[in-house]
C-alpha cells in the first residue's frame, strides 16, 4: 500500500491517518485529495472525523450538476467546460458518476478516460465514482467527495450523473445549478419530459448544435419551457442554449450562463434555500444508510420482524416503527 506523507513523498506499508490526509487536502495536494475520496467511498470509520472537519472548512464552491439522457454527450461537454474554466484560471473539480461494473463493482471509468486530456491541460481534478447500486444517478459518497474538493479550494465543482432518465432527479438535491443536456433529433419532441428531467433544469443545453436537427430541438424545448410556466419561487427563467462540445462553439456562453445563475442565486437569496435543501437531503440519506447498516450488522434483529410480517402477525408499518424504537416489539419474543 502506498501512502502520501506530509512532505508529499510516498512510503509503502504505512497507513497515513485521515487527519494528516485532511491537512494535505487543505493544502490542495491532489494525491491527498484522491486518497481522502477513496476513504469516503469505502466508508472508513477512521476517516469520519476528518471528513467532518473538511465539511466545516467548505461551503464556498459553486456545485454544478450536468445531467441528461444517455447519449446526449455529457462527458464531452464536461471536458469542454474544464478547458473553458481552466483558461480563466479556475480550479475545476469534476465528479463523474459511472454505472458500476457488473463484475468488479467499480466504475467503468469511461468518463475519466474522455476527460483526462482536458484535465491535464488545466488546473482540474477529475474523479470517477461507481454508483455501487445506489439509485438516483449519484454515488452514495458523491457529496462527501464534493466536500473534499470544496475544502481544497476547487470551484466550480461539476457533478456528471450516470444518465439513466428518471433516476437523475437526485442531482437536484446535490447541486446549486442544474444543466440538462439534450441531444438533437430525439425523434419525439416530448422525450425530455418523458425522461422526467425537463423540469429540474436551471439551464437547458442542446448538444451537437452543428447538426441541422439541433435548431428544431432547441425550438421544441423553448416552446415546452414557455408552456411550463415560472419556476416555483424563482425569478430565474431557464434558458435553452445550443452548444457543440467538439468544436467548442458556444461552450463559453454556457459557462457564462452558469456563472449568471450562480450570481442570481447569491443576489436573490435563493442560494440559502438550495443549501438547506441539500443539507436536508443529506441528513435523511445518511439516516437511511445508517439504518440499513445497523441491520446488516444485526441481521437476526431484522429477521425476527421479517418473520412476524411474513406470518401476518404484524404489518410492515408496525415492524418499521418497532425497528426505529417507536413502538414496543415484545411480540417478537
Amino acid at each position: 500500500m502506498t501512502v502520501v506523507t506530509q512532505s508529499g513523498s510516498a512510503k509503502r506499508g504505512v497507513y497515513t491517518p485521515s487527519t494528516e490526509l485532511a491537512e494535505g487536502v487543505l493544502a490542495g495536494r491532489p494525491i491527498a485529495i484522491a486518497r481522502m475520496i477513496s476513504r469516503a467511498e469505502e466508508g472508513h470509520r477512521e476517516a469520519a472525523f476528518a471528513l467532518g472537519e473538511l465539511y466545516k472548512r467548505g461551503g464556498r464552491a459553486h456545485v454544478v450538476g450536468i445531467t441528461g439522457v444517455p447519449g446526449a454527450g455529457k462527458s464531452t461537454l464536461v471536458s469542454a467546460l474544464i478547458k473553458a474554466y481552466a483558461a480563466e484560471g479556475h480550479k475545476v473539480g469534476v465528479i463523474a458518476v459511472d454505472p458500476s461494473s457488473p463484475f468488479s463493482g467499480g466504475a467503468i471509468l469511461g468518463d475519466r478516460v474522455r476527460m483526462s486530456d482536458a484535465a491535464a491541460a488545466g488546473n482540474a481534478f477529475v474523479r470517477s465514482m461507481a454508483t455501487r447500486g445506489h439509485l438516483g444517478g449519484l454515488a452514495r459518497s458523491t457529496l462527501q467527495a464534493v466536500d473534499i474538493l470544496d475544502a481544497a479550494g476547487y470551484s466550480p465543482i461539476i457533478i456528471e450523473t450516470v444518465g439513466v432518465g428518471q433516476d437523475e432527479v437526485e442531482v437536484v438535491a446535490a447541486a446549486h445549478t442544474i444543466v440538462v443536456l439534450s441531444a438533437p433529433g430525439l425523434g419525439d419532441d416530448i422525450q425530455a419530459i418523458k425522461a422526467g428531467i425537463l423540469e429540474i433544469g436551471d439551464i437547458h443545453a442542446v448538444s451537437k448544435c452543428d447538426k441541422p436537427e439541433a435548431s428544431a430541438t432547441v425550438s421544441a424545448l423553448r416552446g415546452m419551457m414557455a408552456l411550463g410556466g415560472d419556476g416555483a419561487g424563482s425569478d430565474w427563467k431557464p434558458p435553452v442554449l445550443p452548444v457543440s462540445s467538439v468544436s467548442g462553439e458556444r461552450v463559453r456562453e454556457l459557462k457564462n450562463t452558469i456563472g449568471e445563475h450562480w450570481a442570481h442565486l447569491n443576489g436573490s437569496g435563493e442560494l440559502a434555500d438550495r443549501q438547506r435543501n441539500i443539507c436536508r437531503t443529506r441528513i435523511l440519506g445518511t439516516a437511511r444508510h445508517l439504518f440499513q447498516q445497523k441491520f446488516q450488522r444485526e441481521p437476526e434483529t431484522l429477521e425476527r420482524h421479517v418473520r412476524a410480517v411474513a406470518d401476518r402477525r404484524i404489518d410492515p408499518s408496525v415492524a418499521a416503527r418497532a425497528l426505529l424504537g417507536w413502538e414496543d416489539d415484545s411480540w417478537t419474543t
